[in-house]
């Protein structure tokens, strides 16, 4: 006998809302405290990290050599120098020396590159790619840039030395060095420390925009954050460094003001991490796709002889420090909540990926047992509708009879079932 269900919601959809609702309340329970454990560990490991004396980016060893003593531009107050602000040195100062017995020199046209016979492998995709990256330089400079330079590729820094002008070596600590005014470049193949092999690739790119960006504006002063953020931003260099440098930074409350930067670029090495991190992100805000047009027009500006703040407020419509204010309002936004770049923070953030996981893989278990009893309920209210019919039909005669003989030949389905605790339970 089929028994009358009620008229309302059926059990199982009933039971399975239950379910559902009792899942979302505990998911949402432990994301909740899994973000609130994951921001904690993150404030414990910032004050970690400013504990802790950082090395370098890769971009401070890597760009081109400076002394640190002050230098005074034309129109500007004494500065301190980072390390890899190209070296200011006219040809008249300096003599640069002849190359060593052996090396290779190939002419591009535009470029002239010398290395020694063992660097062939090495220098082949430099000078395969030499012609594109010198398109994307001019591109985001919107000047043509570039025209003639060298580039001397040494086996190691000594080597670079004697490569480069007496007058003005490079310090020890760069694995590569540019000279705007010499149109040349140096580079070496190994590390100052540890006798590794540098990436060239990153350093002739770095090195490239120095001398690009000397091209575009003619050699007029930009700020020191322009001109390094710039090299950092274009070669695409240490970008996980500047990530977990700039969370920190941010969560911290130890970002600098960028007039601080170029009056008095840091010497200690927590805040030279922080400095060029700061300096390559607000290059890429600057340069974002939207604003390409005022980029351009910034450079042009500054190449007709602006000041810089005068050239930044005609080809933005804001001063350096309204635009310092919007890159850090979006800066927090990107970081203040996603501590997922520090040290052991993305342990956590796998913790939640995986509950997400779970959460997920429930969802789609309870749906698929809620489709089932959708369609086990569909086949009992058509049993229920057949059982009415033939109940009509044996109050009529003979042919209710038939009915109801053919409605006993029908396969009766099997009860649904469904495991509670290890045990199977059939449903009635």
């Amino acid at each position: 006998m089929i028994r009358q269900e009620p008229s309302h919601a059926p059990r199982h959809s009933r039971s399975a809302s239950s379910i559902g609702q009792k899942v979302m309340r505990r998911v949402r329970h432990w994301l909740s405290f899994l973000a609130a454990f994951v921001l904690a560990f993150g404030f414990r490991m910032t004050g970690v990290a400013q504990a802790q004396e950082l090395a370098p980016l890769p971009g401070g060893s890597g760009g081109g050599g400076e002394a640190t003593a002050p230098a005074k531009p034309s129109n500007g107050p004494a500065l301190t120098l980072p390390r890899d602000v190209p070296v200011v040195l006219s040809a008249a100062q300096a003599h640069v020396p002849p190359l060593p017995a052996g090396y290779i020199t190939k002419d591009l046209g535009w470029l002239r590159f010398s290395y020694p016979p063992q660097a062939a492998e090495r220098v082949e995709s430099l000078l395969r790619d030499a012609e594109s990256v010198r398109a994307e330089l001019a591109d985001a400079l919107g000047q043509n840039v570039l025209e003639r330079i060298e580039i001397r590729v040494a086996p190691t820094v000594s080597d670079m030395a004697r490569l480069a002008p007496p007058e003005a070596p490079p310090p020890d600590y760069a694995d590569g060095v540019a000279y705007p005014r010499l149109r040349l470049i140096l580079l070496s193949m190994l590390a100052p420390r540890g006798g590794e092999a540098v990436e060239l690739e990153r350093v002739f790119r770095h090195e490239l925009a120095h001398l690009a960006l000397e091209d575009a504006v003619l050699g007029q002063h930009v700020p020191t954050w322009f001109n390094e953020g710039l090299a950092m931003a274009l070669s695409g260099e240490s970008r996980y460094d500047r990530l977990r440098v700039l969370w920190n930074a941010t969560i911290s409350g130890t970002l600098l003001p960028l007039s601080e930067i170029d009056r008095n670029f840091p010497t200690d090495h927590f805040e030279v991490n922080i400095a060029y991190a700061q300096s390559a992100d607000f290059m890429a805000f600057l340069m974002r796709q939207s604003d390409k047009a005022r980029f351009a027009a910034l450079i042009r500006r500054v190449r007709e002889g602006s000041p810089f703040e005068r050239a930044i407020n005609d080809a933005y419509g804001s001063d350096v420090r309204k635009l310092e204010f919007q890159w850090r309002s979006d800066l927090e936004r990107r970081y203040t909540m996603l501590p997922i770049l520090t040290g052991g923070g993305i342990i956590w953030v796998a913790g939640i990926g995986a509950l997400g996981a779970a959460y997920v893989r429930k969802r789609r278990r309870a749906k698929a047992i809620l489709d089932r009893w959708e369609r086990e309920e569909a086949i009992e209210d058509a049993l229920r509708a057949r059982a009415l019919v033939e109940a009509k039909d044996e109050t009529d005669g003979p042919a209710s009879a038939r009915a109801h003989l053919g409605l006993r030949a029908l396969k009766k389905p099997e009860m649904a079932k469904i495991e509670h605790e290890g045990r199977w339970h059939t449903l009635h």
